[in-house]
């Protein structure tokens, strides 16, 4: 069969794949599954068939199947939440290892590094995005992993992924250059076909695009890493649940559709915000559905939260619903405030999440909410 498209990949997920002949896949809620015989057990192969729902659930599989094939790796993990994605991603990393870092991420993971700088003993740096060589120089024998975003949170920096994994790999092909790719999505991003090891996702976000599902995602290349998180993945337990997987499954038949609906939207909205004199500047990274903007006059913060009527004042992104937050206070309040100074996550910036509404009744929220 010839090479699919995204959109044959996702308004498929799932199809052709039911024993019952079933047009789409149906939801197995069963928690374990029986042998036929002793012989079956003994020779039972975790990878091939179902014994026990922590370790494999058809849903699941078919999940990760898909993703995998999305990404164009070898491998794909679906796991409780995007940090639990996070979790499973650095979970091969050992005390006295260094991580690297874009220093514009979701402030989450910046917690959990350093967390495991103080339990685990893992080295952490930062780098600022800028010149390849800056980030080169910061490697030693000890670095395990570089962790990029991009298009970051919430910043929005644009980084060339194939550039960098080049220059990584050129330096050291042991390093993994794992990048999270939730705000792009394979519809508009591909890392590992531009050098990256690993992929991972916040699934909750975009491609569950319904602010109704946890869920994270990751992908790899490399068999032999794959088998070594499948053994902690099944080991901590952090999978994904049948119904959540069977949602997300189904989530991703729209992909495309969607994502492209966000774009369209978005810049859309973007277009009304540089000519709005109360707005004082705009980052968009020119697709997906993902702005930030920061407004000249802190009141106009208040004015914006307090009376949006159409947009929700709330955390998250990526669903049919536009969100609106404030990093500053919500999602990045976990970093460091002179981080937060140095990378312009301010009391005047806000994120919005641009969703499938109307992009006229969308612009006509904020002109009211801001006039309030």
């Amino acid at each position: 069969m010839c090479k699919q498209s995204i959109e044959t990949i996702t308004a498929q997920a799932g199809s052709h794949l039911d024993g019952n002949k079933a047009v789409a896949l149906p939801l197995y809620f069963s928690s374990n599954y029986r042998h036929e015989s002793l012989a079956e057990a003994k020779s039972f192969d975790p990878h091939q068939g179902y014994t026990y729902s922590r370790i494999a659930t058809p849903n699941r599989s078919v999940l990760e199947q898909t993703m995998a094939k999305l990404e164009g790796g070898t491998a794909g993990f679906a796991l409780s939440s995007g940090m639990a994605a996070i979790q499973l991603a650095l979970s091969i990393l050992k005390t006295g290892d260094q991580l690297i870092s874009l220093n514009d991420l979701y402030g989450g993971d910046f917690r959990y590094f350093r967390y495991l700088h103080k339990h685990f003993g893992i080295n952490f740096d930062q780098w600022d995005g800028q010149r390849i060589s800056d980030l080169l120089q910061k490697i030693t024998p000890r670095t395990k992993v570089i962790w990029l975003e991009t298009p970051s949170n919430p910043t929005m920096k644009k980084l060339n992924i194939a550039k960098i994994a080049a220059a990584v790999h050129s330096k050291n092909t042991q390093i993994l250059v794992i990048v999270d790719n939730t705000f792009y999505t394979p519809v508009y991003q591909r890392p590992l076909t531009e050098g990256a090891d690993v992929v991972v996702h916040s699934a909750t976000k975009y491609l569950s695009g319904h602010n109704d599902l946890l869920g994270g995602i990751l992908v790899c290349k490399d068999r032999k890493l794959a088998k070594e998180y499948f053994e902690y993945y099944i080991t901590t337990g952090d999978t994904l649940d049948s119904f959540d997987s069977w949602l997300l499954l189904r989530s991703l038949k729209t992909l495309t559709i969607r994502v492209k609906q966000h774009t369209k939207n978005a810049q859309a909205i973007v277009k009304y915000l540089k000519d709005e004199p109360r707005i004082d500047k705009v980052l968009y990274p020119g697709q997906g559905g993902m702005i930030s903007f920061y407004v000249k006059d802190e009141a106009d913060v208040t004015r914006l939260l307090d009376n949006v009527k159409i947009i929700t004042f709330a955390e998250s992104l990526g669903g049919v619903e536009s969100l609106i937050t404030i990093p500053y206070y919500q999602t990045h309040a976990d970093v460091e405030i002179e981080q937060r100074q140095r990378l312009g996550i301010t009391p005047k910036l806000l994120r919005l999440s641009v969703g499938l509404e109307a992009a006229d009744d969308l612009i006509e929220d904020l002109k009211q909410a801001l006039d309030s």
